[in-house]
């Protein structure tokens, strides 16, 4: 139970610390009725804002319906929540007899766990949640049970508890109970009250026949969530789900859509892919959200782009590919670094993924190789350091990067250390010079040049910094 405290009232409760028992002082007493007051304004605020937000996002959106809003009965009774999340029909047929007794708000009362700062302590604080008896058999896949409840008055378009049936149905891959709904007059594009679509919440790969339902029942594609303004194709992108963005995009889904916080579906799939075991989907991801006119260059979240996000999970094949569909490789996030930085940053986090192809890829399309505060990142990664050391025409003066090599990874690969330390502040040998000079020469068109030289394979490799195991 919530304490209760009365203005004037000298109240005793456990010390936190040391089980003490002390009274508050009037000062504290008005200090926490004050501190209440602000939380219950606070919270009137923020529940106006959100009604506000609401109305204005249904009167600007006359495709997409509001839930439906009624007068229910409560249902509180054990036998039944049971015979609802069992699925047994039989004995509902014997529970909603007449026509509209299955539209009843199930109530179930649950003990959470709270903090509660006026007596320093965590309780148990009941708290109570609604549903209706559709939503439960739809969320479970019971077809039969969701057919009688309907028959029994249900209505598939109550959003008890903040979401419809078909919220549940589409969120539990339920393709069955996805239909019926849909084919009792369950509305495709019904909001949630956090402001998604049912087409939202087909993030699995085996909702992907729920979202062909929906489609074919009229959900907009394009349809942005209420408060995230995500698309059903940022969703499908960011978790990868290639049948599902093929299908949007082959129904008009727009690449270049932007979530409140600017980012595209192509933004988002490549801040996603940062697990070498999915980096196949993903990049057949890209590779469609490209050829359908998705912007290699939009920046997103904290002005990450496409190509700092691919460099950031270090997939070689995925920044390979949007640098050849003209993604810029120099630009900057709003924290200062460039895709390179990033790549440069994860070195030790991806060891198996062979960094320094990815920064000899990057440098290759014209990257500018990073300040050397940077080099402490990839200086216990031998072969991306060397990579990175030979693209600069002179090594800079400074040690500070030898802290972050382990001493393991220094005797190791000691002659590479002691020839970086040997050449810092030194001229380099006129064979890296000429090769500096011809990489200046083609800029960011090393990679397609050097083909077309005519150089031995050898010659053509120092050219694109394939690592030697020492600097000269």
């Amino acid at each position: 139970m919530p304490l209760l405290i009365r203005r004037g009232e000298n109240i005793k409760i456990p010390h936190k610390m040391a089980g003490e028992m002390f009274p508050f002082t009037p000062s504290t007493l008005r200090a926490l009725q004050r501190q209440r007051e602000q939380l219950e304004s606070e919270d009137r605020r923020r529940a106006l804002s959100i009604e506000l937000l609401s109305r204005r996002a249904l009167t600007s959106s006359p495709a997409v319906r509001p839930p439906v809003t009624r007068r229910h009965r409560f249902c509180r009774d054990a036998a039944i929540h049971n015979a609802l999340y069992t699925g047994d029909v039989e004995r509902l047929k014997g529970i909603f007899k007449e026509n509209g007794s299955a539209d009843v708000m199930v109530e179930t009362i649950s003990e959470e766990l709270q903090w509660c700062p006026e007596m320093g302590l965590w309780s148990l604080i009941p708290k109570k949640s609604h549903t209706s008896p559709l939503r439960i058999t739809a969320g479970r896949g019971y077809g039969e049970c969701v057919r009688f409840l309907v028959s029994r008055g249900a209505e598939p378009n109550s959003s008890v508890g903040g979401r419809g049936p078909l919220h549940d149905a589409c969120e539990g891959h339920h393709a069955e109970c996805t239909q019926l709904l849909l084919s009792r007059g369950a509305e495709a594009n019904l909001l949630s009250e956090d402001g998604q679509a049912p087409l939202h919440l087909c993030s699995t790969p085996e909702t992907l026949e729920c979202a062909k339902l929906l489609l074919d029942y009229g959900a907009l594609v394009n349809l942005a969530g209420r408060y995230t303004r995500a698309t059903p194709l940022h969703v499908a992108s960011g978790r990868g789900l290639e049948e599902h963005v093929a299908l949007y995009l082959s129904l008009g889904a727009d690449p270049s859509a932007r979530n409140r916080e600017g980012e595209t579906p192509l933004n988002a799939a490549c801040a996603a892919c940062d697990n070498p075991q999915h980096f196949g989907r993903y990049y057949r991801v890209v590779d469609m959200l490209l050829k359908s006119g998705g912007n290699p260059n939009t920046p997103g979240k904290k002005g990450h782009g496409p190509l700092h996000n691919a460099s950031s999970n270090c997939h070689l094949r995925l920044a390979k590919l949007l640098l050849d569909h003209g993604a810029a490789v120099n630009v900057k996030n709003s924290a200062g670094y460039s895709p390179l930085d990033c790549a440069l940053q994860v070195c030790d986090d991806y060891p198996n993924c062979q960094p320094h192809l990815l920064v000899q890829t990057l440098l290759n399309y014209g990257a500018v190789p990073s300040d050397p505060k940077m080099w402490r990142f990839c200086a216990a990664s031998p072969k991306t350091f060397e990579t990175l050391l030979d693209a600069y025409d002179h090594i800079p003066t400074g040690d500070s990067w030898v802290e972050s090599v382990p001493a393991v990874t220094w005797e190791e690969h000691r002659p590479f250390y002691e020839s970086v330390l040997q050449a810092a502040n030194q001229p380099r040998s006129l064979l890296h010079l000429a090769r500096y000079a011809v990489r200046r020469l083609y800029d960011g068109q090393c990679q397609r040049a050097t083909s077309h030289l005519g150089l031995p394979p050898a010659l053509s490799a120092y050219v694109l910094l394939q690592p030697e195991g020492v600097i000269h």
